[in-house]
């Protein structure tokens, strides 16, 4: 064994109590372990024991024997059935990796004459390695999760994971009977003030609905305004042509339609697509997309459920391709203060939103427009004829479409 693998060895003792000093100093959930001598004895146990297969293995550049990696699934599932948390489990395996790779640093300094040789092969061996205890360790944690929670919590933990780029979304999965693709595609369906009544059993059924109906993750995420509403997020699968383009993969149409049907009241809803380790940024944009785009009622008219314009029959999110102007609208306060006052002319007009809505909602089809609100075609040009007086727009023209539309999404939104 070289001077770096003895010093690591000289060490072991003092690192695996740091290690547990640093759980119970930084993990609220560890906390119990200065008052628990014997769960703090198993804790050090594991610690010391990770170390010196550690330093038998690398050497030789090794590899974690299945006995290793069930050992390790066996902490994660001792963690799991003790009630730690997810967020804690994820905090217990940044913690463990941050103070490895400062052992081996420390230890490294130390060596005045040490070889770069040795360390290589320590970085070469921890690095894969280290990869597969974290999944041995998420496999046991998820085994038991998955025993010990309900359907609906299983599916919304696996979306957090996912979005979160947690490991342990690899081992919940297969549980769940999912897949994860190389892509995703992150809906997200922004939901108004809910009634007075509990929204807690009605959303953890349509969760649970959702997810099983259509075979992907779904998660609630309240409004932290404490307003009643808050937002449904869906991870299904997409591709990379749907990230190139922009594009709404199956099943995001689908499950927005079914989402809004049992909520029974306006909804909108984005979608971004992105590869598996960039979902957190593809839910920052799904996010951004929904609060630009207007919210649809569940029915519309005899066209049926609808949440995109022009495509009424076809329900579905939007995609940045839909509101890119409004998104760039947002991000400009003298275009967004000019929007707002053409949308404050349209006000003094009989339902001149509404009636635009509809008319860019048909694809500017007078007689599917006037259907849609109810009313004679010769109404619908009256009102359109109203819109051009007032803000000098001529609604059918391509600079009226342009503003007009941008002005109906955002004061409907």
């Amino acid at each position: 064994m070289g001077s770096l693998f003895a010093e690591l060895a000289r060490r072991v003792a003092d690192h695996a109590r740091r290690e547990v000093e640093a759980y119970v100093r930084e993990i609220p959930e560890f906390a119990f372990l200065d008052g628990d001598p014997r769960a703090r004895a198993e804790a050090l146990e594991h610690a010391v024991w990770l170390r010196r297969r550690t330093l038998v293995l690398s050497p030789g550049n090794s590899a974690l024997g299945a006995d290793d990696l069930a050992h390790i699934a066996s902490m994660g599932a001792a963690r799991a059935e003790a009630g730690m948390s997810p967020a804690a489990r994820q905090r217990v395996l940044r913690l463990h990796t941050a103070l490895m790779l400062r052992e081996i640093n420390e230890a490294t300094e130390a060596q005045r004459d040490g070889g770069v040789d040795e360390l290589m092969r320590m970085m070469g061996w921890f690095a894969p390695q280290g990869e597969r205890g974290i999944g041995a360790y998420s496999q046991g944690f998820a085994t038991v999760l998955c025993r010990r929670l309900p359907y609906a919590e299983r599916v919304a933990l696996l979306a957090r994971s996912l979005l979160t780029h947690d490991p342990l979304a690899a081992e919940l999965a297969p549980a769940l009977g999912m897949e994860l693709p190389d892509h995703g595609a992150v809906t997200v369906i922004r939901v108004p003030g809910l009634p007075p009544a509990p929204p807690g059993p009605v959303l953890e059924g349509l969760v649970e609905s959702l997810a099983r109906t259509h075979r992907v993750p779904v998660v609630w995420c309240p409004d932290e305004t404490g307003g009643g509403g808050g937002e449904l997020i869906a991870v299904g699968p997409g591709t990379a042509e749907a990230v190139r383009l922009h594009a709404v993969p199956d099943p995001a149409p689908a499950l927005v339609r079914d989402a809004v049907q049992a909520l029974g009241r306006p909804c909108a809803a984005g979608t971004a697509t992105a590869p598996l380790p960039e979902l957190a940024d593809a839910l920052a944009l799904a996010r951004r997309i929904s609060a630009a785009a207007p919210p649809r009622p569940a029915a519309s008219g005899r066209s049926g459920h609808s949440l995109r314009p022009g495509n009424s029959g076809h329900p579905g999110p939007y995609t940045l391709a839909d509101v890119f102007v409004e998104l760039a609208v947002a991000d400009a306060p003298s275009v967004d203060a000019w929007l707002r006052t053409v949308a404050g002319l349209l006000t003094r007009g009989p339902d001149l939103l509404l009636t635009l809505d509809a008319y860019y909602r048909h694809d500017m089809n007078r007689v599917a427009a006037a259907d849609a609100l109810n009313v004679h075609p010769r109404t619908l040009d009256y009102r359109l004829r109203r819109v051009r007086d007032l803000t000098g727009l001529h609604p059918g023209s391509t600079h009226g479409v342009r503003v007009l539309s941008t002005v109906v999404a955002r004061a409907l939104a």
